[in-house]
Order: structure tokens, then C-alpha cells, then sequence
């Protein structure tokens, strides 16, 4: 399981990666996919969409189930990667780089919510798998 030290995550298992003071590369985790499974289906909303910190923005549909993803902030989608519409494995094969999802131009910098850094997420995710015993 990769948990890069350059990205921050959010407790619904997204990545975080700040590319300025407002903008944001978001993804989801090697954990999340690795419990997915093979993903089949990734729906990101169009460019100009607004998204709400907390509340879904898409879905990755796998070969085990339909989940939600987690606008970590409120702002408006300035990237998509539509190439996940005819390749939707490369969120399994590389979900902190290819598999990315879409850029949020944050509403204000001050909307930047408080991430896990990358040893509080994989502390998370071993206590949520049961490997920390």
C-alpha cells in the first residue's frame, strides 16, 4: 500500500495534492481502490461544475460496488480526466498519478480544510483494515 509523503487525505480515503494557495488535484486512495477492486466506471463532473466540501461529486463503479467521491473542499472543477471515460484502470494502476480525478478551484484558500498527513492516514487505514493489532 502507497501512502506518498507529498499528498495530504481525506477521512473518506481521497488524496489531496495543493498545486497553489486555491487549487487542488483530488483523487482517491491506493486503499480505496485496493478495497474496490477492478474499477470498471469513473464519473467526474464536467469542467465549471460546482462541488461542496462533504458532499459527492462522482463515483467509481468496480467490479464489487458503486462508491461515492468526496469534494474535500467547496470550489469549482477546473480539470477533468476524461481519459478515465475509456480507461478507468488507471485508478487501480495508478491512483496518485494517471488515476487522478479532477482540479477544484478552491471558493477561498481559507477553504482548504485540515488533511491527514501521510502517517495519520495509514494509521487510519491499518486500525479501519485491522492490521494494527
Amino acid at each position: 500500500m502507497e501512502y506518498p509523503e507529498d499528498l495530504q487525505y481525506t477521512e473518506q480515503h481521497e488524496w489531496v495534492r495543493r498545486e497553489d494557495a486555491t487549487r487542488f488535484r483530488i483523487g482517491i486512495t491506493d486503499f480505496a481502490q485496493a478495497a474496490l477492486g477492478d474499477v470498471v466506471y469513473v464519473d467526474v463532473p464536467e469542467v465549471g461544475t460546482e462541488v461542496t466540501a462533504g458532499e459527492p461529486f462522482g463515483e467509481v463503479e468496480s467490479t464489487k460496488s458503486v462508491s461515492d467521491i468526496y469534494a474535500p473542499m467547496s470550489g469549482t472543477v477546473v480539470e477533468r480526466n476524461g481519459a478515465l471515460a475509456d480507461s478507468p484502470e488507471r485508478v487501480n494502476q495508478d491512483p496518485y498519478g494517471e488515476g487522478w480525478m479532477i482540479v477544484v478551484e478552491a471558493s477561498e484558500a481559507s477553504d482548504a480544510p485540515n488533511f491527514l498527513d501521510a502517517a495519520a492516514y495509514r494509521e487510519r487505514t491499518l486500525k479501519e483494515s485491522g492490521e494494527d493489532r
